[in-house]
């Protein structure tokens, strides 16, 4: 080929090329990917990347408004340390396409521009990574170009010495000797630039990504000195300091990396308080888009999982931390929107502080579904490393979760994935993924799994004492006629769900010591005619009503409850401060 300039078409046709080589290596990535963490998934984030730029950015009329688009499209769908430095990368290049093609000197030029954009995007540079490739790839640019006869030349040229510095990365970083690896990120930028190659030769890629199981590398453990969450955001705005917020984050973490531009950037750090961060940059901007991923269980799917079968729920779901890391279950936190900022149930909102503010806030939270790009990078990951996946969610009548998850699982038809809608919330829902951990601790095959969590659902219940109604009207639970009506008569209803997973006032009482009776008389009649298998208590910040409840039914049932915890904020917003719960799974036989 005797390509001395690329077009603006060329250009645009290269990267999408190269975005698809990297995509069609996910699996390989993530099966060698042990730094900063080995949590198994730089190839997935490099692929949400890369599906970002074949989806969002678009020829444009020249090279710079094309290059402009690619830029914008890697920093939005970035995820992940390599992720993010490989969108600022592309976002450092476009910084020198002017007019309508490239030559090799000006090509040469914006490569070694990228090179030094990437390193100035994170807070510590580590050398035998990614960033060591990519001023490798443009020394070598540099020095070929005046002897290059032509565009493929040059990049042929350049190709094997990226190459020979990537089987070097082992030689630079202890972590990747000791495992026998060359660096994920490193590789991933690696066949991006042969992508881009072939696009010169007249070549594609077919996307086609290898289905079978990766080969595990068994990483021992996690560092005691490493955090926990792998915190992110995406920021928009007209001036945006960038150097500002690197030093305002680097007090709250490490493996920091920030990416963008003036109008968009994108903030990736590992963190023990992803609650800390977010109220840091939402101080400072808009936070347009965020991802939290627990690099613990990460960890453990990647390198020491317990069980082929993956379990997963959403964050209504109520069961103790230590019940969820030691069944290693998989818990995707919902949305709720509170004063026109985005939070995380449970991670970067906790019920401490969401009680706090809950009586002050004037205009009252909403939450929302699954972000389906959100869903679908999360299976891509998980179908990387299990064979089968059972989702629990909450009731589909309550909420879109459901389907959310659904629509996502569609899109990995070589994937056994199965949804169980719980017709459930809270407690009544945890204990559900909890008896769902227990069958596959047992054993149990997926097929019967599936099964015996249907019957089960059919045996669970739960019961909700509420103090006041008032939280039920600001959520738009009830109406605020019923609301006014239920004040006057100090209505104080019995909330549960019924056999179509819909809320309903199971009982009235005017007053909490009535409608405790209810519910004492209910669960008694439960226990006399089947017998309880087992039962949870949770509460909305109610510790005083919460142990009343947990010494009754103690002596009632035989046994302390199998746990006692706060409920989800989601929850909480719609039924209130002093709400306390009875959850339960019957037997199946009457006695």
């Amino acid at each position: 080929m005797t390509t001395l300039v690329l077009t603006n078409e060329l250009i645009y046709k290269s990267f999408i090329i190269g975005a698809k080589n990297v995509i069609q290596e996910k699996n390989s990535l993530n099966a060698i990917n042990v730094f900063p963490v080995p949590d198994g998934d730089t190839g997935s984030n490099l692929a949400s990347m890369m599906t970002s730029i074949l989806e969002r950015s678009v020829l444009g009329k020249n090279s710079e408004e094309t290059i402009l688009s690619i830029a914008d499209a890697a920093i939005v769908g970035a995820r992940g340390n390599s992720g993010i430095i490989f969108a600022q990368y592309i976002h450092g290049f476009s910084k020198g396409v002017k007019g309508d093609s490239l030559d090799t000197n000006l090509f040469a030029e914006n490569a070694i521009t990228a090179a030094d954009y990437a390193y100035q995007s994170i807070s510590v540079p580590v050398e035998g990574t990614m960033i060591t490739v990519m001023r490798t790839w443009a020394n070598a640019l540099k020095e070929f170009k005046k002897s290059a006869v032509n565009f493929l030349d040059l990049l042929n040229h350049a190709f094997d010495k990226a190459k020979e510095e990537l089987a070097k990365t082992p030689e630079k970083l202890a972590v990747l000797k000791e495992n026998k690896v060359v660096d994920a990120g490193a590789k991933g930028f690696v066949h991006f630039i042969e992508g881009f190659s072939k696009a010169l030769k007249g070549e594609d890629v077919d996307i086609h990504v290898e289905t079978e199981k990766i080969n595990e590398l068994h990483v021992e453990h996690l560092e005691d000195s490493q955090h926990r969450y792998c915190t992110e955001a995406l920021l928009r705005g007209t001036n945006l300091d960038l150097n500002l917020m690197k030093n305002e984050l680097q007090k709250h973490g490490d493996s920091l990396v920030v990416a963008g531009s003036e109008r968009t950037a994108r903030i990736h750090i590992h963190t023990d308080h992803p609650d800390e961060v977010f109220a840091l940059l939402a101080s400072m901007s808009k936070i347009s888009d965020q991802k939290v991923d627990d690099m613990k269980r990460q960890f453990e799917a990647a390198n020491h999982k317990k069980y082929k079968i993956a379990v997963v729920t959403d964050s209504i779901a109520d069961l103790p931390e230590e019940f969820i890391d030691n069944y290693q279950i998989h818990q995707f936190p919902i949305s709720l929107l509170i004063n026109n900022t985005t939070y995380y149930d449970k991670i970067t909102i906790k019920s401490e502080r969401f009680y706090e503010m809950m009586d002050s806030l004037k205009v009252y939270p909403t939450s929302s579904q699954p972000n389906a790009k959100s869903l679908e990078n999360f299976f891509s990951f998980l179908t990387t490393y299990y064979e089968e996946i059972i989702v629990l969610t909450v009731s589909k009548e309550m909420s879109g979760t459901y389907q959310a998850f659904v629509e996502a699982a569609a899109k990995f038809n070589d994937s056994k994935i199965h949804v169980i809608n719980t017709k459930q919330n809270s407690g009544a829902e945890g204990l559900l993924v909890y008896k769902t951990a227990q069958m596959i601790e047992q054993g149990k095959s997926y097929e019967d799994v599936i099964s015996e969590v249907e019957k089960l659902r059919e045996q669970t219940k739960i019961l909700v004492s509420v103090k006041t109604l008032k939280y039920m009207v600001r959520s738009g639970r009830v109406s605020k006629v019923t609301g006014i009506a239920g004040k006057i008569m100090n209505l104080k209803p019995v909330i549960s769900i019924d056999s179509d997973g819909k809320g309903i006032i199971f009982v009235k009482g005017l007053s909490i010591k009535s409608s405790n009776k209810k519910i004492y008389n209910h669960v008694k009649e439960v226990v006399e005619t089947y017998g309880i298998e087992d039962y949870a208590i949770v509460h909305a910040n109610a510790p005083k009503r919460v142990k009343e409840y947990e010494d009754l039914y103690t002596q009632l049932i035989g046994k302390k409850p199998l746990y006692v915890m706060d409920i989800s904020t989601v929850v909480a917003m719609n039924a209130g401060i002093g709400t306390v719960a009875i959850a339960y799974i019957r037997n199946g036989d009457k006695k």
